[in-house]
């Protein structure tokens, strides 16, 4: 396939087994892990947790990504598509949530196909780093339930700096647009578990409470209250080399989690917090070939 799925529109040739392009990876589904994951927001996770797929390669180029291992480093399993589907039933047998592809950008292609052949009996939950293009996200309209995407920086320069990609900002904005377009205001099943709907997220990065003030003021102006959750995470810790930015090579203060909680709870955003203690080593899952 000549690939233009990503913002990088690189147009990489990418062949089932040989990967090319930004992402360096093949056409065929490449994961890291399968697993029940109990760290997502509440109505994603449940009781019984949410059935994560982690697929290996990204579109985006964060210095600090915790999921380096599978993100920079491109550690993972070759898998097709009958494979791919097995394991999401496999998921279902264990009893998640839901079926949350992770990093999934690269795959719109591979994730498309899969849910115009099968429709799960559980919502499908597409978690991104918000790097995503709107022309790609219409490929997954009615097959997507929740959309769970970041909203890293609205400035270009910083996007450019920590994530290599200076039109991060209008991206992700036009991608939350249309996956809310989409799934519509967010609604629940009996148990509070979300059924279709739209969840923002940011990391709050050390000494940019401001980036995280502005990224809640679009959010509250763009959109009506009660369309989307936003989740505001904390979880930041300094994760490979920094050299080159190290500004970002210590955890986060107190003062500026509660400053960026305090702005959230002013702006009457609905949503999620966490606290300093979530910045462990737990939030990130070993990438083992669980699952896969």
């Amino acid at each position: 396939m000549i690939c233009n799925l990503c913002p990088r529109n690189c147009g990489a040739k990418r062949t089932e087994t040989a990967g090319a392009g930004y992402c360096r990876m093949p056409a065929a589904p490449v994961l890291a892990r399968a697993a029940l994951h109990h760290w997502e927001e509440p109505p994603i996770s449940g009781t019984r947790g949410s059935g994560t797929i982690f697929f290996s390669g990204c579109p985006l180029g964060c210095v600090f990504c915790q999921n380096e291992k599978i993100s920079h480093q491109d550690f993972g399993r070759t898998v097709t598509p009958d494979r791919l589907r097995a394991i999401c039933e496999d998921l279902i047998v264990q009893g998640a949530h839901n079926l949350n592809f992770v990093n999934p950008t690269h795959y719109v292609h591979v994730i498309a196909a899969l849910l115009k052949e099968w429709r799960p009996s559980i919502p499908v939950v597409f978690n991104t780093g918000g790097y995503d293009k709107s022309d790609t996200l219409r490929g997954l309209e009615g097959k997507v339930g929740v959309y769970l995407p970041d909203l890293k920086y609205l400035n270009g320069e910083t996007a450019s700096r920590y994530s290599a990609a200076p039109d991060y900002p209008e991206i992700a904005q036009a991608a939350i647009r249309e996956m809310v377009r989409q799934t519509g205001p967010c609604r629940f099943d009996d148990n509070g578990l979300l059924l279709r709907g739209t969840i923002i997220r940011h990391l709050i990065l050390p000494g940019q409470v401001g980036q995280a003030k502005a990224v809640m003021d679009w959010v509250a102006s763009t959109f009506e209250p009660g369309t989307v959750l936003f989740s505001l995470m904390s979880q930041y810790t300094p994760w490979g080399d920094l050299s080159a930015c190290p500004e970002l090579n210590r955890r986060l203060r107190p003062g500026e989690i509660r400053a960026a909680q305090e702005y959230m709870v002013n702006l009457g955003l609905a949503g999620f917090t966490q606290e300093r203690t979530s910045a462990r080593e737990e939030y990130t899952p070993p990438f083992d070939l669980t699952g896969v």
